[in-house]
């Protein structure tokens, strides 16, 4: 196994380790899960990195880098909706993109295809890892109780608002985009 495909799979153990993580609702668990997904979102940029600068590419990287990417967005997602951080019709529209897109990829595998990320899908990875960096930089903020937390909490409650409904437009862009040049294929 290769050092991009090592990181892959590490990603998906820490988006894990950020669900028990975020479940656990203290500031240690929060300081702790802002550092584990920044660790993981880093491992997505290195990753790609290391493969292409190294000719590491390979088709367990291009199948299993975005599939990586989905499990820790949609954990985090997921446990970000259900503490009631992230709307749930927002988390809903993510994964039901998240799952056809895979389903689709993993279709096109049988056929013996491999799919890798398109520009779009990769810019709305990038704006879900702000959007989820946001809100649990909110989250360690709000368990730390500091003073100047509370002058701003409306003002940052809305940027992450503003934040998701990026992420949820850019993804359902991004799956209209990846799906109409599928079917130019």
């Amino acid at each position: 196994m290769n050092v991009p495909n090592f990181l892959t799979i590490s990603r998906i153990i820490l988006a894990i380790v950020l669900v028990f993580l975020l479940k656990e609702n203290s500031l240690a668990g929060d300081l702790l899960a802002v550092i584990v997904f920044t660790i993981a979102s880093l491992t997505d940029f290195y990753d790609g990195h290391l493969a292409k600068t190294k000719g590491l590419i390979s088709d367990f990287g291009k199948i299993m880098d975005p599939i990586a990417d989905k499990i820790l967005l949609l954990s985090a997602f997921g446990v970000l909706a259900h503490i009631g951080m992230v709307a749930w019709w927002m988390f809903i529209v993510i994964a039901i993109r998240e799952i056809w897109v895979t389903i689709s990829r993993l279709l096109a595998m049988r056929r013996g295809q491999v799919l890798a990320a398109e520009r779009a899908g990769k810019i709305k990875t990038v704006v879900q890892i702000v959007a989820v960096a946001a809100i649990l930089l909110y989250l360690l903020a709000q368990q730390t109780g500091a003073f100047w937390f509370y002058d701003v909490q409306k003002i940052w409650l809305y940027v992450n608002y503003c934040l998701m409904l990026a992420a949820v437009t850019l993804t359902v862009y991004s799956g209209i985009e990846y799906f109409r040049h599928q079917l130019k294929i």
